[in-house]
């Protein structure tokens, strides 16, 4: 089997700066104040994903998910090592990144879908496709500056399932969205997964990482903690129970409506 991802000791540093201006950097020298500093984003991070697996990627805010994320897409390049995709990459990194809030939703379609690889051909191909899942009505036609969070994301979301690819990432997707569009959503990601595309798949919800993925991999503070590929007897159930994510979590303030568990929540991909 052909390998779709090779990631090989990377690592990447960003560096914080404190003061804004030209006069602010003068005034912090001048008082011996710390100007910047730099953070280590990921260390040495080693792995390969196969074409056709799924892969769920998860960790603490500030694991460095993100940013492995944004290097595997050609967003960033890694200051150490080196990254290797095989075939087309598709997906959603940020809900609605790309949009222009003057543009109307129609605009943002054709736009989007550009740059995420689909030509003008292609677009128009699934335009009637692509407007279906979204379900934003009337609102097509309408600067996405006055759109929901939710119609953000079943447009930007929506957009991004419909291109044909080889590697699909998607980072947080289901993190907004009602109940009918997250199960929408996991439907998709399933067929996507049927038909033999690699998916590589952040989320904080362990159910739904667990019904989606073949594997996981943990970051901690910019470390690969946990591969169960290659940790003995390792699952994606390992993973979870490493990061302690398969404890229950409640609130004496939150009820759970009749019929409906905080567990099948989780699997939609809420924040529990």
């Amino acid at each position: 089997m052909s390998v779709s991802i090779e990631v090989e000791n990377v690592s990447k540093v960003f560096s914080m700066h404190y003061h804004r201006t030209l006069k602010q950097l003068s005034v912090g020298m001048v008082k011996r104040q710390e100007t910047s500093k730099t953070f280590q984003a990921l260390t040495d991070v080693s792995f390969t994903v196969e074409q056709g697996e799924a892969v769920g990627l998860m960790g603490l805010n500030g694991s460095g998910k993100s940013t492995l994320l944004k290097l595997i897409n050609g967003v960033m390049k890694p200051d150490v090592g080196t990254i290797r995709t095989r075939g087309r990459i598709a997906g959603l990194i940020a809900t609605g990144a790309g949009f222009q809030p003057q543009l109307s939703g129609r605009d943002n379609l054709f736009l989007n879908a550009a740059i995420l690889g689909m030509n003008e051909a292609e677009t128009k191909a699934k335009f009637d496709e692509i407007v279906d899942f979204a379900d934003i009505g009337e609102f097509l036609d309408t600067p996405v500056s006055h759109y929901s969070s939710g119609m953000y994301a079943r447009l930007g979301f929506s957009i991004a399932v419909h291109v044909d690819a080889d590697v699909f990432l998607a980072d947080e997707v289901l993190a907004v969205g009602d109940r009918p569009f997250k199960q929408k959503c996991m439907a998709k990601m399933q067929e996507i997964r049927s038909q033999g595309t690699t998916i590589f798949y952040v989320s904080h919800a362990a159910a739904s990482v667990e019904s989606m993925c073949d594997r996981i991999l943990v970051l901690e503070s910019g470390n690969l903690n946990y591969d169960s590929k290659v940790v003995p007897d390792g699952s994606v159930q390992g993973g979870i129970r490493y990061l302690h994510y398969d404890e229950p979590e409640t609130d004496a303030g939150d009820e759970v409506s009749s019929g409906v568990s905080a567990r099948s929540d989780a699997a939609l991909g809420a924040d529990i």
